[in-house]
């Protein structure tokens, strides 16, 4: 075969990780073999916001896959109630093993001996699906050689019977059982899941997107699709004033400020005692939290809380204000409000029709210069912005969302986004215009991604603004597609009575996205096969209580929202979705309301869950039908490359 002066040098560098043909040969034996294993389940989850203890019970147990595969294997060898007590000390080994030694006392031996062989059993079927290495990388540091010899025993050996028993036998005898049921317990959870996938919004309304944060921060396979809560949360970390504000307001509008003063360690005294200040004498009737969140015990300081949630709206329509006026690209100067309003009367005049205001009171804004702050609001917004650069887990959070995030991701013939592809009533793709070009589908996502990354890491101080503003857009643009709204009514909600003024219009994507036309256009201007390709989208909650159904385009698009937090499950009447994606098909799991950990910890109380088949692949995938696949059977391809160049003799091998 001949090969040109570019493709020699590309293979005399393969050559130094495989110097020789055996070394080569060897590698392209692993590989071919490795892509006949089946393929690795992957995991969707959505609309997250905040709801920690449901999302990491979910995790625990993979959108029941965990419990799946405890059927499948003890069908006949364990009661129900035995597949349940398993399961539960699958999800929370070092909470049940106290309750069960407590419960058993001196027979807890032998319940240690039965277990630790079913959980064994488990392990094995599960660690089937991968290589040798991969298991062994998993595997728990102190008990690795141990575990992975277990794990490579047929039960049928006669000849190694006894040392199998023996192994365990002794492993009980020396009082390491308990670390050894824990260790096991983890790796069934560690290799069930070969990649979770985040379809946006961990942030807002629920108290713990940090502790999730801190959760897929050590996830051994995890993206990120931002969602709307997301970028508003990174764009405070960047430094946008504008966006921190949002996030406050948000939080306080909700009554949960346990993400922002205790997991991140944000102090909002500066705001207390500015709000106290200026609006002490207000009643703030229309600022109150929608709920009480994790201020039940502050019923005393709520007055308070209305204070400050007034205090930061002002301040953040001033904030945004400026941007708008800076950027005029975004065509949002209808935003700008606070010069429509008539201080006097009281009023405000909004597309040629005036309104009354409920909230009239206005100490810090000058009717010249609406949109300036300040000197206080001015040092309120230097002295938060400050807290938020100075919290370390913030900047982790934001920068971690920042490379294992992005607009949109396409894996294994799934196209994953949050919100929508912005769409014109015809449903064409919508253009955003920027310097004289327009962007629109994959070119506008590829390029507000860029953007972003900018806002964190560009040097130069233009692009860096420019890469936080566009964070602010993408929070509440006309034409941002993670919003998915002509406009954010904020003022209108807080200040005017009348309904009209606070609808927010979808984006035209959500009358089409019913349509398999609509889909097919989308996968294509994504690079995809249009056949057997599907979206997952989140974002907009699926009122399922009133018989919408999150399957769109005869199957072709998933919404998976259906109402993590607590907030929505009052109108979706489930608990959320999730999609599971394994070797035999696509499983969407519909979830009744999460009780507690502690629930499930006492009582083996798991999620219940309502589980539809959504398709079944003819024949079962393999690691060689996946995106990784392909890209191994590139690196087989080129190692076979190398082995024609070693036998030409136009590269010497290193013996």
């Amino acid at each position: 075969m001949n090969f040109d002066q570019h493709q020699l040098s590309y293979l005399r560098l393969l050559a130094r990780q495989f110097p020789t043909i055996q070394a080569a040969s060897t590698e392209i034996i692993n590989l071919s073999a490795y892509l006949q294993l089946p393929k690795g389940t992957e995991h969707f989850v959505s609309d997250l916001h905040g709801e920690y203890e449901a999302f990491a019970h979910v995790l625990k147990n993979g959108s029941g896959s965990i419990k799946r595969k405890i059927e499948d294997i003890f069908t006949n060898s364990l009661i129900e109630r035995e597949k349940r007590e398993l399961a539960t000390l699958i999800y929370y080994p070092e909470q049940r093993l106290p309750l069960i030694e407590q419960k058993l006392g001196a027979d807890i031996d032998e319940w240690y001996r039965v277990t630790l062989f079913r959980l064994i059993r488990l392990c094995r079927a599960i660690s089937s699906k991968y290589t040798r290495a991969a298991v062994r990388a998993a595997l728990p540091t102190g008990f690795a050689a141990i575990i992975e010899e277990l794990l490579h025993i047929q039960e049928d050996e006669r000849n190694r019977h006894a040392y199998y028993r023996r192994i365990i036998d002794t492993v009980v005898e020396i009082d390491q059982a308990w670390d050894f049921v824990i260790c096991l317990a983890e790796l069934v959870q560690r290799l069930e899941i070969a990649r979770l996938h985040v379809i946006g919004d961990v942030y807002d309304r629920g108290p713990g997107a940090h502790r999730i944060m801190d959760r897929l921060l050590e996830y051994h396979a995890v993206d990120i699709q931002w969602g709307n809560h997301d970028i508003v949360w990174m764009g405070a970390a960047a430094g946008s004033a504008a966006c921190m504000a949002n996030v406050i307001r948000v939080n306080l509008r909700y009554g949960n400020i346990e993400t922002i003063e205790n997991g991140y360690a944000i102090s909002l005294l500066p705001l207390a005692s500015f709000a106290l200040e200026t609006y002490g004498s207000d009643p703030c009737d229309y600022f109150f939290p929608r709920s009480q969140g994790d201020l039940d015990d502050l019923d005393d300081d709520a007055h308070l809380v209305a204070q400050m949630h007034k205090a930061i709206t002002i301040i953040q329509l001033k904030l945004e204000g400026k941007v708008i006026r800076r950027r005029p690209e975004f065509n949002m100067a209808d935003r700008l409000l606070l010069h429509c309003i008539d201080y006097a009367k009281g009023t405000i005049n909004i597309d040629g029709q005036e309104y009354p205001l409920r909230d009239t009171h206005f100490p810090t804004i000058d009717p010249q210069e609406p949109y300036r702050l300040t000197e206080r609001e001015r040092n309120v917004v230097d002295r938060l912005k400050l807290s938020f650069a100075s919290s370390d887990k913030l900047q982790d959070h934001g920068r971690f969302l920042c490379t294992r995030g992005g607009m949109y991701l396409t894996h294994n013939g799934n196209l994953l986004y949050h919100g929508c592809i912005p769409m014109n009533d015809d449903g064409s793709f919508a253009a955003f215009d920027y310097n004289g070009r327009e962007y629109r589908a994959k070119a506008f996502m590829d390029w507000l991604e860029q953007r972003v990354r900018q806002g964190f890491f560009a040097t130069d101080a233009e692009r860096r603004r420019l890469g936080r503003d566009i964070m602010w857009y993408l929070w509440c643009g006309p034409v941002s597609p993670i919003f998915g709204k002509a406009k954010m009514a904020t003022l209108e909600r807080y200040f005017i009575a009348a309904k009209e003024t606070h609808v927010e219009s979808m984006n035209p994507y959500y009358q089409y996205r019913d349509q398999e036309e609509t889909v097919e256009r989308i996968l294509t201007a994504f690079d995809l096969e249009p056949a057997g390709s599907h979206i997952i989208n989140g974002h907009i909650p699926v009122k399922v209580k009133r018989g919408e159904s999150p399957v769109k385009a005869g199957g072709r698009l998933i919404v998976i929202d259906g109402g993590f937090s607590k907030t929505y499950q009052g109108k979706t009447g489930i608990a959320g979705y999730t999609l599971i994606y394994n070797s035999y098909g696509l499983l969407l799991a519909a979830h009744e309301a999460f009780d507690s950990t502690r629930m499930a910890i006492r009582e083996e109380a798991d999620i219940h869950s309502r589980t539809e088949i959504l398709e079944t692949n003819r024949q079962r995938l393999r690691v060689g039908d996946t995106d990784e696949g392909r890209e191994i059977q590139k690196r087989i391809d080129e190692l076979k490359y190398l082995l024609d160049a070693y036998r030409a003799g136009l590269i010497k091998e290193v013996m």
